[in-house]
């Protein structure tokens, strides 16, 4: 991108629709943002490239600069190791193919689940209804569990992924190299997605210093989630500090999956302007 913005333009460069695993859909987010007066975001839908030129058809008609985006299913060593991917060709085909693959085992796994629930007596007449935005379609496992939750088969999500877990359901991980190589060849940068959401979520990775130059030791990272709404101010301090040492580049995302949840945060612009440097975008 070849663009100029303001040291104190609002951003948020983590965010999620109903193209992966939000809960609204892309028009309704870009309603909110220009309500909200952002002025430049990524949407970063799990495992997405093909809906980035849609998104940014969204931008234009709302005046919001759009940095292409995606965040990349991935694991380390068999842990939890999510990429952000930014200022990416969307038709590059090593990312693209990367990111199919990982949609089609999902997918694949979702619908080995849902038989398996099937085979245990449950049923969902309302399956087209609750998955409309797929048009009754599996996407993920948590499809499944979404079902399980709105034909009232069980409570909450723990005991959600508690009975999908038990009918087959397994994550779909790319390689982290393999990601990060994606991500280079589509002229786009690579980051660790919410390093330290594992501090406090279980079920992510907690990306300490230490286990970052674990990773960086093996995998070129280009930079690390500093500002995430579940990063205390302390490590927030540490991972900066981190970047600083390491010249490694950072974002600040909201991870906003629509309401009833968290929602898009306004960060300024200057936080990442390195960032932004390093995919074309002038901070004055």
């Amino acid at each position: 991108m070849h663009l100029t913005i303001q040291s104190d333009t609002s951003i948020d460069l983590q965010m999620h629709t109903t193209y992966s695993d939000g809960r609204w859909t892309a028009e309704q987010l870009f309603d909110y943002l220009a309500q909200e007066g952002f002025g430049l975001v990524a949407v970063t839908d799990h495992d997405r490239v093909d809906t980035i030129a849609s998104v940014q058809r969204l931008g234009q008609q709302k005046q919001i600069h759009v940095l292409p985006a995606v965040e990349v299913s991935a694991q380390w060593r068999g842990q939890m190791a999510d990429v952000l991917c930014f200022g990416i060709d969307p038709t590059s085909e090593p990312l693209a193919a990367l990111t199919q693959r990982v949609r089609q085992g999902q997918q694949a796994n979702a619908e080995e689940v849902y038989n398996e629930l099937l085979q245990r007596g449950y049923r969902f007449p309302r399956q087209a209804e609750i998955l409309k935005t797929s048009n009754g379609e599996l996407r993920v496992a948590g499809d499944c569990a979404l079902l399980l939750l709105e034909h009232g088969y069980i409570n909450d999500w723990p005991q959600a992924l508690e009975l999908i877990t038990e009918a087959g359901y397994r994550e779909i991980l790319a390689d982290i190299a393999e990601t990060v190589e994606a991500a280079h060849q589509s002229g786009g940068i690579a980051l660790i997605a919410h390093p330290g959401r594992g501090q406090q979520e279980e079920g992510f990775t907690f990306y300490t210093p230490e286990l970052l130059d674990q990773v960086r030791a093996e995998v070129p990272l280009d930079g690390i989630e500093v500002y995430y709404p579940t990063h205390s101010p302390e490590l927030v301090a540490t991972y900066l500090a981190y970047a600083q040492k390491h010249d490694l580049v950072v974002s600040a995302g909201s991870d906003s999956h629509g309401p009833p949840g968290r929602m898009p945060i306004k960060y300024r612009a200057e936080l990442c302007r390195h960032l932004f440097e390093r995919v074309g975008i002038e901070v004055q």
